[in-house]
């Protein structure tokens, strides 16, 4: 979705409100099976003393996979939006957004805030106890009948235990 600002860029006080659905496309990450549906977004672009700020909230709702256990897990993604809009690039500056004309490119800046706000690990939940090393049992649901695993250093020292 493009914004058109060119009300608010010469007038300080001005505001332009938004609210769009966000497309997915550029919003892939491994653990993320799919979107349940499209994330929404809301805010608005205002100009403060000459300069552009945008400030809102996307929310998502996904079906991730636990990166420990393997688990499958609904999830929801709460991301503010903030920014300062420039008229163009500046490389001392490369976390603010830039305008192409009089406008500006609401689901570039969207999937860019997610993208930078989204979890590199997702879990199903904090305390998560993952898979067993050795026989690949969820550990959440009850302890496997592996055992404790011997250093092998040591293994000379269990045989005196043994007998």
């Amino acid at each position: 979705m493009r914004l058109d600002l060119r009300d608010i860029i010469e007038v300080p006080g001005g505001s332009v409100p938004f609210s769009c659905e966000v497309e997915t496309d550029r919003l892939d990450f491994p653990s993320v099976r799919a979107y349940l549906s499209k994330p929404q977004a809301q805010g608005r672009v205002y100009n403060e003393a000459g300069v552009l700020h945008l400030e809102g909230s996307v929310s998502a709702e996904m079906r991730c996979v636990c990166d420990r256990c393997g688990t499958e897990f609904d999830s929801r993604k709460e991301t503010v939006l903030e920014g300062v809009i420039v008229e163009e690039e500046n490389p001392d500056y490369p976390e603010y957004f830039v305008l192409d004309g009089n406008d500006l490119d609401l689901d570039d800046v969207i999937s860019t805030c997610l993208i930078l706000d989204m979890e590199t690990k997702f879990l199903c939940r904090e305390d998560c106890k993952g898979l067993c090393a050795r026989c690949g049992k969820n550990l959440n649901l009850g302890p496997c009948g592996c055992g404790k695993e011997i250093d092998p250093r040591f293994a000379v020292l269990e045989q005196l235990l043994d007998k």
